[in-house]
C-alpha cells in the first residue's frame, strides 16, 4: 500500500486539470461532457452499486473504462516527491506449518561429464528503472518485466519502461505508472499503490499492467487497475478498467494470463493489515477486455477456505501451445496440512452464466518436507557491511506460477518458495506435471541450497524444449545481494540444477528501509524464439538506504531451437463494401485466442497442421471456417463479416525455396454464399513461395516466384471439424459445439453440468456438416 498524502496528490492532479482547463478549451469542454466518468467521488460512490451475486459467483462490473490516448501521447505526470517510505504493508501471512527434515536439499554443486557450463552465461544485460521509481521514495522496488515480440517492459513501485528487447535501449519512458491513468479518475488516477504487475498475452499480442489502488474515503487499496494493449505496442493506446473489488485490504495481487480470462489472486487481510483473512481468487473478462467492452467484468469466488487456507498463484501460460479446450485456470497453493500437500485449484469461468462458474480442489498432491525461513521476523537475510538483513518473504509461493504445455502433450507447471536449508536460505523448486486424463502430480522437486551462501526471491520458467531456469537473489554475511541465475537442461538428472550463473553483482548493501527487499522478481521466455530467458530483480551499488537499482538481462541455453510453427495472418472486412473491421474477436480451434486492430488484421501465432476459426462481431455478425499452418510461413485468412459472406477459403503456405519459375494456377470453384474454398500449394525442394487463396464465384490461388507450384480450388458443402471434448465439463460442451461453427440443437449431452466428458459419439478431428451433423457427448 502507498503511504503517500492523498491531499497532496490530489492537490498535485486539479493542478494538472486546471493548468488543461486554462489552455485547451475544448479539452474543458470535453471534460464537461466526460464528467460523470472523471470526478472520482462519484466513482467511488458508485462502486457500491457494482456487484451483483448469482450463485456462489460474485460478478464486479467495472466502475470506469475507456481507451487512453497513445501513451507516448499521454500528459506524463510527475508525482510530488514523497518522503523515504515503506512502499506497502504486505503482512506476513500466519501458518500453522510443522516443520521437518528437507529429503531433497541439494548441497552441492552437479558436475557434468563433459567440460562445459551447464548453465549459459548472460547474452547482456542492462539497467532497468532506478530508485526514487520516478517518484515513489520507496522501498521494495516490487520489480517484474516481461518480453514481447520486440519490446521488455518493466515495472516497479511506481514506475513503468519500454526498452528494445534485444539491445536494452530505452524506447520509452521512465514515466510513473500514473501516467497511463492520465484523465482516467478516481482510484486508478490519483490513488494508485503499487504491487504493480505486467504480464504479455501472446496469444493476442497484447501488453496487461496492473496496480492496485485505494478508493476515496479508504485507507488501504481494495481496488485494481487493469489496463490491456490496443495493439502490441507498450507505448500505443491502452483500453483501462477500474475494479472495486473488495472492501477489505487487498494485497499483493499476481496476474496470470489463460485463454478465457486474465486470472488473479490476492491475500486479503482486514483493514487495519493485522488479520489475515484468506486467499482471493479472480478473473477478468479477457475477450471483452481485448476489444475495450465497457460490459467486461469480473468475477470472484470469495474469500477461499478462510485464514487457515494457504495462498496461491494463477497459471501463466508460456508457450504456443494453449491449453486444452475449456481447461480450467490451475491456481497452485504454498505447501500446507499434515502430510504436507500442494493444494491445485480449478477456477473454471462462465462468463456469459456466472452462476455456473466454480472454483475447485482438483488435486492434492505430495509436498516434501521442509523448514520455514525466519517464520517470525522480517530481520532475515545477511548482507556484507549492514547490520540489516534482508526479508525472506518465504510464507508464499513466489512469481510466477508458469504454466506450460507441450508438442507430446504433457502439461507443467513450475512454481518455488524459499525455506531453510542447512541454515540458510534456499529454493524450494518444484514442477508439476499432467497428462489427460490423468492428474497432477510432482515430476521433480529440489531444494537449491549447494553452498553457504543465501539465495531467496526465485522466479521460475522454462523453454519450449523443456530447460529450466530459476532466478534469484543471493547475499551473506560476506557478499553484498547479487542477482543470479541456475538451470537445468531436460536431459540433466531430475531434481538437479547443473549450474548457476551471475547476472550481476552488486556493490553495496541496503540499511533501514524496514529490512524489506523485492518483493518479487520474474523469470519470463520470449515468445518469439521460445528459448532466451529474460530476468529482473533488485541490488544496490553503494550501501544505503532507499537506494536501489534494478537490472535486466537475458541467456538462452545453446541447444535450444525454436518450436516449429507458423502464422495465420486473419483480413476481416465487412461483406458489403470491404472495409476494415477491428475489434473482431477471433477464436481457434475452439479457444479465445485475439482480435482484430483497427486494419481489420490479426495474427496468430500457431503449431503447423489444420486448425478451425470462429470470428465475430457484436452487432455484425460471425464468420467460421479453417485453414493449414506450414512451418515457417504465414497463411492468409480472409475473413467477411454481415450479410451475404462470401466463401472462407482453407489456405495453406508452401515452404520456403530458392526461385527459378513464376507460376500462378487459376481453378474454378463452384461456391454458394457458405461454401468453403480449399486452396492448396506444393512446391519442389527450397521454394520462396506463397500460397493465398479467395474464393467467391471462383477462387484463385497464387503463388509467390518462384518455385513451380500446382493448386487446386474445390468446393464443398459447408463442413466443420468435430472439436475434442474429452477432459472438458459437460457445462461447455454446446459452447465448444457453436464455436466449431455446428448446429446448436444437434448436440446431446449426458452428465452433470459440472462433470468432465469422457466419451463422444464422433471423434476429433472428424468432419461434417455444419447445419446437420450430430453428436453426443457424455460422463
Amino acid at each position: 500500500m502507498k503511504k503517500k498524502s492523498t491531499s497532496q496528490s490530489a492537490f498535485f492532479n486539479l493542478r494538472v486539470l486546471l493548468a488543461s482547463v486554462f489552455c485547451l478549451a475544448g479539452v474543458f469542454l470535453a471534460l464537461l461532457g466526460f464528467s460523470a466518468f472523471s470526478n472520482a467521488s462519484a466513482q467511488a460512490n458508485a462502486q457500491e452499486l457494482k456487484t451483483q451475486q448469482l450463485g456462489q459467483t460474485t460478478v464486479i462490473q467495472a466502475w470506469h473504462s475507456d481507451l487512453s490516448r497513445p501513451l507516448r501521447d499521454q500528459p506524463l505526470i510527475w508525482p510530488p516527491a514523497e518522503t523515504e517510505h515503506e512502499a506497502n504493508l504486505n503482512p506476513k501471512i500466519p501458518h500453522q506449518h510443522q516443520d521437518g527434515p528437507d529429503p531433497v536439499i541439494q548441497s552441492s554443486f552437479w558436475q557434468r561429464m563433459i567440460n562445459t557450463p551447464a548453465v549459459p552465461g548472460p547474452v547482456l544485460s542492462w539497467a532497468g528503472i532506478a530508485y526514487p521509481g520516478v517518484g515513489c521514495n520507496c522501498a521494495p522496488p516490487d520489480p517484474d518485466g516481461e518480453v514481447g515480440k520486440t519490446q521488455y517492459v518493466q515495472m516497479v513501485n511506481e514506475g513503468v519502461q519500454v526498452f528494445d528487447k534485444i539491445t536494452g535501449t530505452s524506447v520509452f519512458g521512465p514515466v510513473a505508472i500514473s501516467s497511463i491513468w492520465s484523465g482516467f479518475g478516481g482510484a486508478c488516477q490519483n490513488g494508485g499503490n503499487g504491487d504493480p504487475i505486467v504480464v504479455y498475452d501472446q496469444l493476442a499480442d497484447r501488453w496487461v499492467i496492473s496496480q492496485f489502488a485505494t478508493p476515496t474515503g479508504a485507507t488501504v487499496p481494495q481496488d485494481e487497475c487493469i489496463a490491456v494493449s490496443q495493439t502490441g505496442d507498450a507505448t500505443g493506446a491502452w483500453y483501462r478498467y477500474g475494479f472495486h473489488l473488495t472492501g477489505n485490504f487487498l494485497d499483493y495481487p499476481k496476474l496470470g494470463v489463460w485463454p478465457d480470462g486474465y486470472y488473479m489472486a490476492a491475500n486479503v487481510f482486514n483493514t487495519l493489515g493485522t488479520a489475515f483473512l484468506g486467499p482471493q481468487p479472480f478473473v477478468f473478462d479477457r475477450v471483452k477486455m481485448l476489444v475495450g467492452d465497457p460490459t467486461a467484468t469480473s468475477q470472484t469466488r470469495g474469500i477461499i477456505g478462510g485464514s487457515s487456507e494457504e495462498t496461491f498463484l494463477p497459471a501463466d501460460l508460456d508457450g504456443i501451445i494453449p491449453p486444452p479446450v475449456g481447461d480450467p485456470n490451475h491456481f497452485v497453493a504454498w505447501p500446507q496440512g499434515s502430510p504436507l500437500i500442494y493444494k491445485v485449484w480449478a477456477y473454471h469461468v462462465d462468463f456469459a452464466t456466472p452462476a455456473n462458474s466454480t472454483f475447485t480442489l482438483e488435486a492434492s498432491v505430495p509436498a516434501a518436507s521442509f523448514t520455514a525461513l525466519c517464520p517470525t521476523t522480517r530481520n532475515c537475510v545477511p548482507q556484507l557491511g549492514s547490520s540489516a538483513n534482508l526479508d525472506a518473504i518465504a510464507d508464499r509461493m513466489m512469481f510466477r506460477n508458469a504454466y506450460r504445455r507441450f508438442s507430446d502433450g504433457h502439461e507443467s507447471l513450475l512454481d518455488n518458495y524459499t525455506v531453510s536449508a542447512n541454515s540458510v536460505a534456499g529454493i524450494r523448486w518444484l514442477e508439476l506435471r499432467r497428462t489427460q486424463p490423468g492428474n497432477w502430480g510432482v515430476f521433480q522437486q529440489s531444494t537449491y541450497q549447494p553452498d553457504t551462501t543465501w539465495r531467496w526471491m526465485g522466479s521460475i520458467a522454462s523453454d519450449n524444449q523443456g530447460n529450466i531456469a530459476l532466478g534469484f537473489s543471493a547475499s551473506s554475511s560476506s557478499i553484498n545481494p547479487q542477482i543470479r541465475y541456475a538451470g537445468r537442461l531436460t536431459t540433466d538428472p531430475l531434481n538437479t540444477l547443473s549450474g548457476e550463473q551471475h547476472l550481476f553483482d552488486g556493490t553495496g548493501s541496503q540499511t533501514g528501509t524496514s529490512n524489506r527487499w523485492g518483493d518479487y522478481s520474474d523469470m519470463t521466455v520470449d515468445p518469439v524464439d521460445d528459448c532466451t530467458f529474460y530476468y529482473t530483480n533488485e541490488y544496490y551499488t553503494t550501501t544505503a538506504s532507499f537506494n536501489w537499482r534494478t537490472r535486466i538481462g537475458y541467456f538462452r541455453f545453446a541447444g535450444c531451437t525454436a518450436p516449429q510453427k507458423g502464422t495465420a495472418h486473419f483480413v476481416v472486412t465487412a461483406c458489403t463494401g470491404g472495409a476494415a473491421i477491428s475489434n473482431a474477436s477471433v477464436s481457434i480451434d475452439s479457444r479465445p485466442y485475439g482480435a482484430t486492430l483497427s486494419n481489420g488484421t490479426y495474427d496468430a501465432v500457431l503449431t503447423p497442421g489444420s486448425h478451425t476459426y470462429s470470428v465475430t462481431k457484436a452487432g455484425v455478425g460471425t464468420q467460421t471456417g479453417n485453414f493449414t499452418i506450414t512451418n515457417g510461413q504465414t497463411t492468409n485468412v480472409n475473413v467477411c463479416l454481415g450479410s451475404s459472406p462470401s466463401p472462407t477459403p482453407t489456405a495453406t503456405a508452401a515452404p520456403s525455396t530458392t526461385p527459378t519459375a513464376t507460376s500462378t494456377p487459376t481453378a474454378t470453384a463452384t461456391a454458394t454464399a457458405i461454401a468453403t474454398a480449399t486452396a492448396t500449394a506444393t512446391a519442389t525442394a527450397t521454394p520462396t513461395a506463397t500460397a493465398t487463396a479467395t474464393a467467391t464465384a471462383t477462387a484463385t490461388a497464387t503463388a509467390t516466384p518462384t518455385a513451380t507450384p500446382t493448386a487446386t480450388a474445390t468446393a464443398t458443402p459447408t463442413q466443420c471439424v468435430v472439436p475434442n471434448f474429452i477432459g472438458t465439463r459437460i457445462r461447455q460442451a454446446t459452447q465448444t459445439w457453436v464455436a466449431a461453427g455446428f448446429n446448436s440443437n444437434n448436440i446431446t449431452t449426458i452428465g452433470g453440468p459440472g462433470q468432465k466428458i469422457s466419451s463422444q459419439s464422433l471423434p476429433a478431428g472428424f468432419v461434417g456438416n455444419c447445419g446437420t451433423t450430430t453428436i453426443t457427448v457424455s460422463h
